[in-house]
């Protein structure tokens, strides 16, 4: 290959990486300008194309051909030729002639790094502790879906209500299911939850500790809650303690307490996670 030859390869492997630094710049400006899967796809394509066409031209046109060697006598340094050699080892040259093509797969390689961190930063904010907790907090009124406060005396003997946060009302994470049992003492309370459940008043997560579907379904006869998505069964009496169905995990109760106006109000958040209890597994 003439040097004519090799300098235009050299121009064409090097215009393949600069293809690929182009179509990141691309893809980074639609992603950013709220992204579209089309073309997002396409520009990624061409990236990576353009660093396949820079890499085969580069090993087809640049690199050595095979093994050559040729027979010859023994050709002894001069003097000065071995004084250039030392003189070049202590100064530390550069022992290529491609600086182009180098710099040119850097930006490559560097533009690919980058487009590949896109994805990352689509995931979103990480979550922290926020799957941990609820938008309940001490002091705060029950209150139905369209804000309005619930009074004790309005729940209905062997009845549920779908309550919420005071604020927060249509909250996912906070959603929970009220219920009057008839017979306070029939409720076995957990160690230190003696006073959770005032006047027989009592509350537990309405999302199913299976696949987070909502319990919405009170069975007073049985006193057992009832998830319509697969039949998992929970004991109001026993903790929301699972009785039947895929549920491995208990629904997690909301301590209440009555205030002098009647109304229902919460001690504090759920004790544990609220949702499918995989989430929270170590």
């Amino acid at each position: 290959m003439t040097e004519r030859e090799e300098r235009r390869a050299e121009r064409a492997a090097a215009a393949g990486f600069g293809v690929t630094v182009l179509a990141c710049g691309g893809l980074a400006y639609v992603y950013l300008q709220g992204g579209q899967a089309q073309l997002e796809g396409l520009l990624l394509a061409v990236a990576f194309a353009g660093v396949a066409y820079g890499f085969v031209t580069w090993g087809q046109k640049l690199m050595p051909q095979g093994p050559v060697s040729e027979d010859r006598h023994h050709l002894p340094s001069t003097e000065p030729e071995r004084e250039r050699f030392e003189a070049d080892l202590e100064r530390g040259g550069v022992l290529t002639r491609r600086r182009l093509l180098v710099r040119a797969l850097g930006a490559a390689v560097v533009a690919l790094g980058g487009v590949a961190l896109f994805p990352i930063r689509s995931l979103g904010p990480r979550p922290g502790t926020s799957l941990a907790h609820t938008p309940w907090r001490r002091g705060m009124r029950l209150v139905t879906e369209d804000g309005r406060p619930v009074r004790a005396a309005d729940v209905p003997r062997g009845g549920l209500v779908t309550v919420f946060p005071e604020g927060h009302a249509g909250s996912a994470d906070g959603q929970a299911v009220l219920v009057r049992v008839e017979d306070p003492g029939r409720i076995r309370h957990r160690p230190g939850r003696d006073d959770w459940s005032p006047h027989g008043y009592i509350a537990y997560s309405k999302v199913c500790t299976h696949a987070g579907c909502p319990v919405g379904l009170y069975q007073a006869e049985t006193h057992q809650l009832l998830c319509p998505c697969h039949q998992s069964t929970f004991d109001v009496l026993d903790g929301a303690r699972p009785v039947f169905g895929p549920a491995a995990a208990a629904l997690p109760q909301l301590p209440l307490r009555l205030d002098p106006d009647g109304y229902l109000r919460a001690r504090g958040d759920f004790p544990e996670p609220v949702g499918p209890a995989y989430w929270h597994r170590a």
